[in-house]
């Protein structure tokens, strides 16, 4: 017999806002009949699903987790719409761009390049005044710049940047 999980009530009760905006918004899509806009947060809301019953208990994410959850799901849109633009593939490409911008409205808003600089900066000066230098100059600074820009900058723009004031 297939585990079925509970709806109401049990073990994954008590949604997190971020988590009950997402299905409140599938229901409004539903009823509006927005095909791309539903289809979007039902594939969301079931890797968030997967997500709190992976490993050995199921669990509920918190909004941080949630979002983290957008992020990656975002990141495949992104991957996705490339793909298909390399192989020939525009309208599956434009799809997937439109997908990506649903998740985005989910997403805190990116860092500009000048505010990424401006943390990455500090993180530098932070990392230098307490004796890092070379190449574990650059782990140290990822470390401090990690936490102030999460989810709001890809990890390879972050990284990029900070070699970048490294190297002077």
């Amino acid at each position: 017999m297939a585990r079925r999980w509970p709806v109401g009530g049990g073990i994954l009760d008590g949604m997190t806002t971020l988590k009950s905006k997402l299905h409140d918004d599938l229901t409004t899509a539903i009823k509006a009949r927005d095909e791309l806009r539903s289809a979007t947060l039902r594939l969301t809301l079931t890797a968030i699903n997967k997500e709190e019953v992976a490993g050995k208990t199921a669990r509920e994410l918190s909004d941080d987790e949630v979002q983290k959850v957008i992020a990656r799901e975002a990141k495949k849109r992104r991957e996705a719409a490339e793909a298909f633009d390399k192989g020939g593939r525009a309208e599956q490409a434009e799809r997937e761009r439109a997908e990506g911008e649903v998740l985005a409205g989910y997403l805190p808003q990116p860092l500009t390049d000048e505010e990424l600089e401006s943390l990455v900066a500090e993180a530098v000066a932070e990392a230098v005044g307490s004796g890092a230098e070379g190449p574990k100059a650059m782990g140290a600074v990822m470390k401090i710049v990690n936490p102030k820009v999460a989810g709001r900058a890809d990890g390879g723009r972050v990284a990029a940047m900070v070699k970048k004031l490294l190297a002077g």
